[in-house]
């Protein structure tokens, strides 16, 4: 595996410091209804175009519902040579809830 899991909190101080590319992998109509700041909704010309010519230099943090799909993605980046790529544990329902208890 050559993506790794990242807590809420951990994914909040990467957020702050690498400014990573956040990408959701729900669906639009979800993502339409709430998604994380900057968060870019996938699609499959978005998958192409990063596998393309995205920076691989650059974190991706992902999420799905609740960080199961999102695995599935973060292995497809890495393994289209993306170096630093995280998989959101407990997705945006687990982002949501900690951050309606703040």
């Amino acid at each position: 595996m050559k993506y790794k899991t990242i807590s809420i909190a951990d994914s909040e101080q990467l957020i702050k410091e690498s400014k990573p590319m956040i990408l959701d992998c729900r669906d639009m109509k979800d993502y339409r209804a709430g998604h994380l700041e900057d968060a870019l909704h996938v699609h499959e010309g978005l998958k192409d175009s990063l596998v393309k010519r995205g920076d691989k230099q650059r974190s991706l943090l992902i999420y799905c519902y609740y960080g199961h799909a999102s695995e599935h993605l973060a292995e497809f980046f890495s393994d289209f040579g993306f170096k630093d790529v995280y998989s959101l544990e407990g997705g945006y329902s687990g982002w949501k809830e900690k951050h309606q208890e703040a």
